[in-house]
């Protein structure tokens, strides 16, 4: 036994403050005891010990915590259905200035499919991406850009050939696509959400939160959309009670903000 993990949770909040009571206990302390013995450290004191002084195991802790499985336009009927039913409906209704939300975004790929995705409907110098995450390292990763080849293998040929650069064995993304994006740190947990939001895409995340702190996100998500906005979940996910916290659903994975 590593000690006393509810305390060890009390000082992690403290120092990152993420809150691992809303995550599924059994799983994330068996990842975290991992990374311990990985680190050669005999308790969880002398490892909080270790994050408060090495600013390099500190990221690594963080970096460790985030679930960072992503790929481009994953689930691509769900990206059709985004591109032939969503975004005309949301130009229609608010026109081609719209705020979008990518939430829990990872290391680039759902925003920069979001980008794409838009630029079949708007001109690339109109669209604009907010992108956030707790994890700064994979945002880092996110800005550079360059990715595996199965980590694009979902993307139309045509984005393909048009902004995909061909460097060693992995790809570039254009600058003309990365620029349309801004990274920023966010805890869906504590800070506030951005408002008025036309969509938000938060996808195959929620499902390593419990469910109270989920209903609570969802709430949040729903807060932060304008009436008509659309939230795009995935493919893992579903909202139960979803007309409880005032959301009509339009499908499987897409809910409309009702009032």
């Amino acid at each position: 036994m590593l000690g006393d993990y509810e305390k060890f949770k009390k000082n992690v909040f403290g120092l990152t403050q993420i809150d691992l009571n809303a995550y599924k206990e059994k799983q994330m302390r068996r990842r975290i005891d991992t990374l311990i013995n990985k680190n050669k450290m005999a308790n969880y004191d002398s490892y909080v010990e270790l994050l408060k002084k090495d600013k390099e195991k500190f990221e690594q802790f963080v970096n460790f915590l985030t679930i960072n499985v992503s790929e481009f336009y994953r689930n691509p009927e769900q990206w059709k259905l985004l591109d032939q039913e969503v975004i005309p409906e949301l130009i229609q209704k608010f026109g081609k200035s719209l705020k979008i939300w990518s939430a829990a975004c990872s290391t680039g790929d759902e925003p920069y499919s979001l980008v794409m995705a838009f630029s079949r409907h708007i001109p690339l110098n109109q669209i604009k991406i907010l992108a956030t995450d707790i994890d700064r390292q994979v945002m880092d990763t996110a800005r550079i850009g360059l990715y595996s080849e199965k980590s694009i293998a979902g993307v139309p040929d045509d984005f393909k050939r048009k902004y995909f650069t061909k460097v060693g064995n992995s790809f570039q993304l254009s600058k003309e696509i990365t620029s349309r994006v801004q990274f920023q740190q966010h805890n869906l947990l504590k800070d506030d959400y951005p408002t008025k939001c036309h969509l938000i895409v938060c996808r195959n995340v929620l499902i390593y939160f419990t469910e109270d702190a989920k209903e609570e996100i969802y709430k949040k998500f729903n807060q932060s959309l304008t009436k008509d906005g659309v939230l795009f979940i995935g493919s893992t996910e579903q909202i139960m009670n979803y007309k409880a916290i005032n959301f009509a659903r339009k499908s499987s994975f897409f809910f409309s903000r009702e009032q």
